[in-house]
């Protein structure tokens, strides 16, 4: 086997390893709280849950909280929808993107991950009111 295949190889087996997804996340919150975040009010994220290409992050500031949409892209991930929790429902995913086949997968690990937290924490995320369409080329802005 060549070197090339086997790099290729070693890579497509490390898209479901836990470092893998450890990188995922830091990508995520790192996206998140460069979009988001202030002097003064640190942006807290957590848990991203992930599937293929869609996740999931609650997150939190101050009093505030929400969960976040997010799409991996060619350039890398991208926030696209911001709402509370509606966002867990299967209509919303749907409407924003998600293929039918993921949704039901994508729900159940972020119910599971937040299953884990603090109930404070998901009464948080439940605090966004609405739902709000994150524009690409605007991503930079309130929440």
């Amino acid at each position: 086997m060549t070197t090339l295949r086997t790099l290729a190889l070693l890579g497509l087996l490390s898209l479901g390893s836990p470092l893998a997804q450890a990188d995922e996340t830091q990508q995520i919150e790192h996206l998140m709280k460069h979009t988001w975040e202030k002097p003064g009010a640190p942006l807290d994220v957590g848990p991203v849950s992930t599937v293929e290409d869609y996740a999931i992050a609650g997150w939190t500031q101050g009093e505030r909280g929400g969960r976040a949409l997010l799409q991996r892209t060619a350039e890398g991930w991208r926030v696209v929808l911001c709402a509370g929790d509606s966002l867990l429902d299967s209509a919303t995913l749907r409407d924003a993107g998600v293929p039918e086949a993921r949704i039901g997968t994508l729900q159940g690990k972020a119910r599971e991950a937040e299953a884990r937290q603090p109930a404070a924490r998901i009464r948080q995320f439940a605090l966004f009111q609405g739902q709000v369409r994150v524009d690409a080329e605007h991503a930079h802005g309130t929440h």
